[in-house]
């Protein structure tokens, strides 16, 4: 599974308090299945839900929550353009510690395609390639 370390490379990047403190992010695959059909490939489909941890965050949740979505949208384009699978796409929690710290618990729906292709008695398995991290970076203005 690649989306898990790609989604921690983009939150590093984009977040400077994980940025700052990378032991307050914990990523958990929970409730994962393996999909496959009856067909004559091998290939299947990883689903699971991605628990993403932020421990004692302090910063601003806008400018965790923004490329959280940026990055969905360009992982897992299918769901953010289908109503029905959207509406469960990202959930989250937070246990308000302080004032000014809490813990953020998000929830992703994800899938990774892997493909298996036979040449011969020879067969390979491979991940469906993931496209590039957005370039895109966040702020948020106050008015």
């Amino acid at each position: 599974m690649n989306k898990p370390q790609s989604l921690r490379h983009a939150l590093n990047k984009a977040v400077p308090y994980i940025q700052n403190n990378p032991d307050k992010l914990h990523l958990f695959v929970d409730n994962g299945s393996l999909v496959t059909t009856g067909a004559s490939s091998m290939s299947w489909e990883y689903r699971y839900t991605l628990n993403v941890v932020i421990e004692d965050f302090s910063g601003d949740q806008n400018l965790l929550m923004a490329p959280v979505l940026l990055w969905l949208r360009t992982n897992q384009p299918d769901a953010i353009n289908n109503p029905e699978l959207r509406e469960k796409l990202f959930t989250f929690e937070i246990d308000i510690l302080r004032n000014d710290i809490c813990d953020i618990s998000l929830n992703l729906q994800l899938t990774e395609r892997v493909l298996v292709s036979a040449d011969g008695g020879i067969s390979t398995v491979e991940t469906e390639p993931e496209p590039d991290e957005p370039e895109e970076s966040w702020t948020v203005k106050r008015g």
